[in-house]
């Protein structure tokens, strides 16, 4: 799990807080009648300053990066104050780095960037920020906290802890249990991060071991390729975890090929499909773990928020957070409703 270094306004002085509650990483704005922990009026969606949101995303080559364009896009379609300079989106660091570099020099009033690689964009965040355009930074983080102004995203350990036991509950009961697990890339440090939750998660559970891993590419094609390597080399495990639902469509097309039945799956991300194959409840897959795209729309509320020189609601400090980090709920058929809506395609 990523460490973040608690920083108070890099380009800001004392932003009004609110006492409208904090929802899912900050997607609300709604005002309360209550009074303002600071005495400060509760920021809201009532219009205020007109405020230009850059924002910059890998190519939406997944149902998971599209979900977040689309969220991006709807929740500044909200605000009749917000305009939203969005970019192609490319997975190519030289060519985000240079449509980064077209929105520092249109001067908008605050980014938003999902790099495709954080490592390699930290550089372009530093430039913007020097430029006094304060940076929220969408899930892949930069290498130093001096490069955003906010980092919001998601919990990758998080994720391979609660789906590690949520299994280990389904399967406390049986002796000499077994596990296998289907990866993402394993070149991106998310990956480490779910497979190292998972882990520390099954030390819980003397019974149960990890019998296999294989990582995929968070592709349908991949998906599919690897689950079939792993059933053709397991004869018998007792539950399996998949980490990205995009590759589970795949994983569940090689399941139904090989005629099994005999195992749980869970898997990761929040897809519709999986969702709804929860619900109907007819086959392997029994949950599927969070990983939610509407931190894109939260980061639109943080953006107009810094521009706005207003703060969110729920929380008693003048500033925004200088980090925030979404939970990994486990969805299965006790609560899939609740989140359907959420679904992505």
């Amino acid at each position: 799990m990523p460490e973040f270094t608690s920083r108070r306004g890099l380009l800001f002085g004392t932003a009004a807080v609110g006492a409208g509650a904090l929802i899912a990483g900050c997607t609300s704005n709604e005002s309360k009648d209550e009074p303002a922990a600071n005495d400060q009026p509760a920021a809201d969606d009532k219009p205020g300053k007109q405020v230009t949101i850059g924002f910059a995303g890998p190519q939406a080559d997944h149902g998971w990066l599209n979900a977040i364009n689309d969220n991006a896009k709807s929740r500044a379609k909200k605000y009749s104050d917000v305009t939203l300079e969005i970019t192609e989106g490319s997975n190519d660091t030289a060519q985000q780095i240079g449509q980064i570099e077209t929105l520092i020099n249109k001067k908008v009033d605050v980014l938003v960037i999902l790099p495709a690689d954080g490592k390699a964009l930290t550089q372009v965040g530093l430039k913007a920020m020097r430029a006094g355009i304060p940076v929220i930074n969408l899930d892949r983080i930069f290498n130093t906290p001096q490069a955003y102004r906010c980092w919001i995203g998601g919990d990758n350990y998080g994720m391979g802890l609660n789906a590690g036991h949520y299994i280990g509950e389904k399967l406390k009961g049986k002796s000499d249990a077994k596990v296998i697990e289907l990866a993402g890339l394993d070149n991106l440090e998310l990956t480490k991060q779910r497979t190292q939750g998972f882990d520390d998660a099954l030390k819980n559970y003397p019974n149960i071991k990890k019998v296999a891993r294989q990582a995929a590419e968070f592709t349908v094609e991949s998906g599919q390729n690897k689950m079939a390597q792993l059933l053709q080399a397991q004869s018998k495990f007792d539950a399996l975890w998949n980490h990205d639902d995009d590759q589970g469509v795949g994983a569940l097309r090689a399941i139904e090929q090989a005629g099994r039945d005999d195992f749980l799956m869970v898997g990761g991300a929040g897809a519709l499909a999986a969702f709804q194959a929860i619900k109907k409840d007819d086959g392997v897959l029994k949950a599927t773990v969070l990983y939610p795209p509407t931190m894109a729309a939260s980061a639109i509320d943080l953006a107009r928020a810094l521009g706005q020189s207003k703060g969110v609601g729920g929380m008693a400090e003048f500033e925004i957070p200088a980090s925030i980090t979404l939970y990994s709920a486990v969805v299965d058929k006790d609560n899939v409703d609740q989140y359907m809506s959420t679904g992505f395609k």
